[in-house]
């Protein structure tokens, strides 16, 4: 089963460390990542900066054109009541059957903040008990699966809350 989740963390650096610790476990045949990409919020930064993982270039694009919309969407266009709320209605219609529904989108938006970071991943196949065990400590936060109740729960707890 395919599945998008997004973790949050707590530091800048966290989640390209993340990203290092879900390539090894690929490597490992733990998972299968179809794509992922890294949000870093620098404290002091205006914007959070935005780095796609995708290396074949034919699917990258289309990936790159996902991460753009989202990422783009929701960070750097300006916190303004109806701007910020147009924005997330768009985006929603452009992902609701993909299962990022607004909710998910608003959500994302109000967690990553300056000083944090973000890891977005569309994934396959995931063992999720051993992939778990690679990310303890990490000190990550689920922000939104589209995974149903049973596989998230499932997620929460190998992964922590």
């Amino acid at each position: 089963m395919t599945a998008f989740t997004v973790w949050k963390f707590e530091s800048p650096e966290g989640a390209a460390h993340a990203s290092t610790l879900l390539e090894n476990a690929e490597r490992d045949g733990l998972v299968k990542v179809l794509d992922h990409a890294v949000v870093s919020w620098p404290v002091g930064a205006d914007k959070p900066d935005a780095k796609h993982s995708h290396d074949d270039e034919k699917h990258g694009a289309g990936w790159g054109a996902l991460w753009g919309l989202l990422i783009g969407s929701l960070f750097l266009v300006p916190v303004v009541g109806g701007v910020a709320g147009a924005a997330i209605g768009a985006i929603s219609k452009a992902t609701k059957d993909s299962g990022i529904d607004k909710k998910d989108l608003e959500k994302i938006r109000t967690e990553i903040t300056e000083g944090t970071s973000a890891l977005f991943a569309v994934t396959e196949d995931a063992n999720l008990d051993r992939l778990g065990e690679r990310f303890i400590g990490s000190g990550s936060t689920l922000i939104t699966t589209n995974l149903t109740e049973a596989e998230r729960d499932v997620l929460l707890e190998t992964f922590g809350h």
